[in-house]
């Protein structure tokens, strides 16, 4: 029997699963931090890992493992309605509910008995565990000619946002916050069946330490409340 160890832990804006972009890089302000656990946080670890621009992190679905797995899915990109194998998608329903994420690195800190790696775009909720991390290498690691069944492309933001005032007197100044905001709802978290309603709809998103509401109408998607 295999036991893996978690040799860190990722930090990040998004509180719980729905908001999170299902690939990392699309959401650029949603930046992250692996934190090493011991004994993991020794400079030998990490020695020559700063001369690489990418990494990938296998990381474990902390979020769903409990909820096991079904041999086929429903991809968002198909709409959510068409199956595929499990194998053939990204969900996070797996047999092992173990994910891969490439990520970038902007820095590496090293204080005292901590090592923190400062991380680009990523995808993965906060507390989320990480059990291996392997250099990006672009000539082996980049299939530019590769071919795939659905997600050609990367999505368009189809959602266009704006704030209800009493939002944007909260935010005026925050506007680092502000843009995140944008960029997340922007995606379009919504499950696929709620796509394409014309009712108005009321979701919440968790970034960060802020409770965040919008409404969507059409394709317009307006943020009408934020709480600390």
């Amino acid at each position: 029997m295999i036991s893996l160890k978690t040799i860190g832990i990722l930090h990040s804006p998004y509180k719980e699963k729905f908001g999170v972009p299902r690939q990392p890089n699309l959401v650029p302000l949603a930046k992250g931090e692996l934190h090493l656990n011991p004994p993991f946080n020794h400079p030998n670890c990490i020695r020559g890992l700063e001369k690489f621009s990418h990494l990938w992190l296998l990381f474990i679905f902390s979020g769903t493992a409990k909820q096991g797995w079904h041999n086929t899915v429903r991809p968002p990109r198909l709409g959510g309605n068409e199956r595929v194998g499990v194998f053939a998608s990204r969900s996070t329903f797996r047999p092992n509910p173990i994910g891969l994420s490439a990520v970038e690195l902007h820095d590496i800190v090293i204080s005292k008995e901590q090592i923190i790696l400062k991380l680009g775009s990523v995808d993965l909720i906060d507390q989320t565990p990480i059990i291996d991390i392997k250099p990006y290498i672009p000539y082996s690691d980049s299939y530019p000619n590769a071919q795939a069944s659905y997600a050609l492309n990367k999505p368009d933001s189809s959602l266009y946002v704006d704030f209800a005032p009493q939002v944007e007197q909260f935010l005026f100044d925050k506007p680092e916050l502000r843009e995140l905001i944008i960029q997340i709802i922007s995606q379009d978290p919504r499950p696929a069946y709620k796509k394409g309603k014309s009712e108005p709809q009321t979701f919440g998103i968790k970034l960060y330490h802020y409770n965040i509401r919008w409404q969507v109408i059409n394709l317009q998607a307006i943020v009408i409340d934020i709480q600390e």
